[in-house]
């Protein structure tokens, strides 16, 4: 399972970013589908995560101002950042589940199958 991301980029605090993820067709049916961040000597954190019932569930960190969807005729994954803070600032990684799993928790980020490259988001002030 090949997940190629683009988007990303620059923006100063309180602006808007997306980002894609280009994940295999169908993919949507089968797989649960999720965005994580990475930051210079921390884990990868879990940030929003899409189920195949289109049930979706965020960080405490980004609920309000985070959105992840999908276009099932294109089969691409998106998240919708508004409101950026500084803190968002990270590597961002397209992931799925896998095939015909349960959505393991985003907390539990060892149970997540494929990666996608990763994009950079960086937020200045």
């Amino acid at each position: 399972v090949q997940l190629v991301q683009s988007g990303g980029g620059s923006v100063r605090a309180g602006g808007s970013l997306t980002l894609s993820c280009k994940t295999p067709e169908g993919s949507w049916m089968n797989y649960c589908l999720a965005w994580f961040r990475q930051v210079p000597g921390k884990g990868r954190e879990g940030v929003a995560l899409l189920r195949t019932d289109g049930y979706t569930n965020y960080a405490d960190s980004v609920k309000g101002r985070f959105a992840i969807s999908k276009d099932n005729v294109t089969s691409n994954l998106y998240l919708q950042m508004n409101s950026l803070k500084p803190e968002d600032a990270a590597v961002y990684y397209c992931v799925a589940g896998f095939e015909g799993h349960p959505c393991p928790p985003l907390t539990r980020r060892s149970d997540w199958r494929y990666w996608g490259q990763g994009t950079q988001v960086t937020v200045s002030t």
